[in-house]
Order: C-alpha cells, then sequence, then structure tokens
C-alpha cells in the first residue's frame, strides 16, 4: 500500500459537506492519486481563464481575499485530517497560479508558461520558499509557500513578457 493511501482523506461526501475541505482539495482535485498539486494547478487554469480580463484592482482584491480565505480552508481542513500540509490540499496552488498569472499576457501560451513556470518554482522551493516551507506552520504555513513560489514565477512571467511582448 502506498503511503498517500494510508494518509487521512476527507470521504467524497465530506467534500460536498465541508466547505473547508471541498476549497482547501481544490473542489476534489487533490483526490488525485499522483502530483496532486499538479492537478490542483491545473484546475486553477480554467477559473484563471474567467477571470483574466478583469480590472487589476479588482485581480489584486480577487487574490487578497482567495489567499485569505485559503488561510482558513487550509488549516481548518488539516486540523480535521490531524495532518499539517496534507498533499491533498491543494488551494495553495491555485493561488499560487492565479498569483503567477497577475499582469500576463492573454494567450493560451502564456498560461501554459505560467503553468510551467508555478510548478518549477513550488517544487524546486529555492530559499526563501524552502524557509518559509520548514518554519511557518499552520494555514498560513500551508499558503506562504506557493505564494513565495508564484512571486518567482511571477518574475519570470514579466521578464519572458518584456523580452517576447514588450
Amino acid at each position: 500500500m502506498s503511503q498517500r493511501r494510508q494518509l487521512p482523506m476527507p470521504r467524497p461526501r465530506e467534500l460536498l459537506t465541508n466547505s473547508s475541505h471541498f476549497f482547501a482539495f481544490g473542489f476534489g482535485s487533490g483526490f488525485a492519486p499522483k502530483a496532486p498539486g499538479t492537478v490542483g494547478t491545473l484546475v486553477a487554469i480554467p477559473v484563471y481563464w474567467l477571470i483574466a480580463d478583469w480590472s487589476l484592482p479588482l485581480y489584486a482584491l480577487w487574490l487578497v481575499v482567495t489567499f485569505a480565505l485559503g488561510v482558513y480552508w487550509c488549516e481548518r481542513s488539516s486540523k480535521a485530517l490531524g495532518l499539517h500540509d496534507h498533499p491533498g490540499i491543494v488551494w495553495d496552488e491555485m493561488v499560487g497560479y492565479w498569483l503567477t498569472m497577475l499582469l500576463a499576457p492573454p494567450g493560451w501560451q502564456w498560461m501554459l508558461a505560467g503553468f510551467v513556470l508555478f510548478r518549477l518554482f513550488d517544487i524546486a522551493k529555492p530559499w526563501p520558499v524552502s524557509l518559509a516551507d520548514r518554519k511557518i506552520h499552520g494555514g498560513l504555513g500551508i499558503m506562504i509557500d506557493d505564494i513565495l513560489a508564484a512571486v518567482y514565477a511571477w518574475l519570470a512571467m514579466q521578464l519572458l513578457a518584456y523580452f517576447f511582448v514588450g
């Protein structure tokens, strides 16, 4: 039996009756048997597609609200499961992707580039992402390392856009 199968998981019914699990597990994408963080990031793409044309203030508000709610939902879900930063908790990846895409040029190529860059930095965890991952706990700890990884990915996206678009 794999280690993933031994982890405490919310029952599928709980996903529909517990809003913290529903959102923390990325609308169910965190149940993916392999690479749930990658699957959660993929689920963030259609949401991004829906909000990509929002004004900068509205998009920034979206990021602040989804981050704050993520701290709350991820904290509650991880406490209910008795495991800090459960691999199935993927809301942090979703918000990280949306941050990566802030001010990105339009087009599927840029959505793909944002996906690749965010996953790269989220998996590699360069300093201070790795430090935050180890030292900050609770819902804030679950969210902040992905936000820091997204800052790296956002900077890379902006550099790419500068050289290839502008």
